[in-house]
């Protein structure tokens, strides 16, 4: 009863960011000189007007779905795994090295690629969770810095092994694409890929994997509680390797998703692409469960196909969804904070009322 009330106060309070958020917007478009309601009627068209629309729209989604998973089961375990971005960065390298030198079969090409970038990924989330389980190292400060290595390795790659010292690569062999003319020709062209049902399958394995495993459940109690997990027996330092490699893993799935499906080839960058940054923000509105990442990821999917087309149709700059954007997951955090000060007060009426 009180976990159901709790999902329902969650479920609220991320509703009211929402709209909160889109408040803010039609604040700032006024103050501006522009028109809020074209504004939000050209976006609301632009996701949903046409069937080409719909599916760029798809495309959009389908990243933040991994990245937000990502973010979200190492919340779950008490881990901060900001280096997401650099764990798809990885990711997408290594599939795009699976793509471009190795030539196999179609289906089992691209499979190759998807698994050798979700290896590559968890492998590259190892290292911080290995120093926070062995050292005590702060998993934020590692993988900030990881982040910008896997850039510059990265772009490394593309310069020196990929390619013949161009700023990008060649595409993909069509073997290793996971893109699909049913899919192709359903939306009208748009690029919409086998990665989006990927994406959902993989919600349902982080689902299962958190509340039907006992694996799950250790990684939660270990997030929950890590002295009290160790006092029933329970591995704090694999858990938390565990739950760093799997979160590193579907990240670099979404990296590898994004190459073989959206680019198809690999290109040098001069800073961080910035989707793992927005998977925080996925997770943190979806209550960091799978469902709820889902569900704000089409939120956020929408915004950001539909924002960068509103620019053209109602003039609005594509700034102001930036603002949209940061202002839900300010009231978010908001009610966040409000709840972690009113745990802390209930623990220290507990401890006063035992004293």
């Amino acid at each position: 009863m009180i976990g159901k009330l709790n999902r329902n106060s969650t479920l609220f309070s991320s509703i009211i960011s929402i709209v909160l958020g889109m408040l803010v917007g039609a604040i700032a478009m006024l103050l501006s000189g522009y028109n809020p309601i074209s504004a939000y009627g050209a976006l609301f068209n632009s996701v949903f007007g046409s069937a080409s629309d719909m599916g760029e729209t798809l495309r959009t989604i389908t990243p933040l779905i991994f990245a937000g998973l990502a973010v979200a089961l190492a919340f779950r375990t008490g881990m901060f795994n900001i280096g997401v971005e650099g764990q798809l960065i990885i990711g997408s390298m290594a599939a795009a090295f699976v793509g471009l030198k190795l030539e196999l079969p179609p289906v089992v090409h691209a499979i190759v690629a998807l698994v050798v970038g979700a290896l590559a990924g968890a492998i590259w989330a190892l290292i911080p969770g290995l120093l926070k389980a062995i050292r005590g190292v702060h998993e934020v400060i590692v993988c900030i810095m990881m982040n910008w290595i896997a850039l510059f390795l990265s772009n490394y790659m593309v310069g020196k092994v990929l390619s013949n010292n161009s700023d990008s690569t060649e595409k993909i062999h069509p073997s290793a694409s996971i893109r699909v003319d049913f899919l192709t020709d359903l939306f009208d062209g748009a690029r919409v890929h086998l990665g989006l049902i990927l994406a959902i399958l993989t919600a349902i394995f982080v689902y299962v994997l958190l509340f039907k495993t006992k694996l799950g459940y250790e990684l939660r109690a270990v997030g929950l509680n890590p002295d009290a997990s160790e006092y029933a027996g329970m591995s704090v330092k694999r858990n938390i390797i565990f739950s760093m490699m799997i979160s590193g893993g579907i990240a670099g799935l979404a990296g590898a998703v994004e190459l073989l499906g959206t680019s198809e080839y690999l290109s040098i960058n001069a800073s961080l692409p910035g989707t793992g940054f927005d998977g925080i923000a996925v997770a943190l509105l979806g209550a960091n469960t799978p469902l709820g990442v889902v569900m704000s990821s089409m939120l956020f999917g929408g915004l950001f196909n539909g924002g960068s087309n509103m620019q053209y149709v109602a003039g609005v700059p594509f700034e102001v969804i930036r603002i949209v954007f940061a202002a839900i997951i300010l009231f978010v955090a908001a009610n966040f904070v409000k709840q972690l000060g009113s745990r802390k007060n209930r623990k220290k009426k507990g401890e006063k009322a035992s004293a």
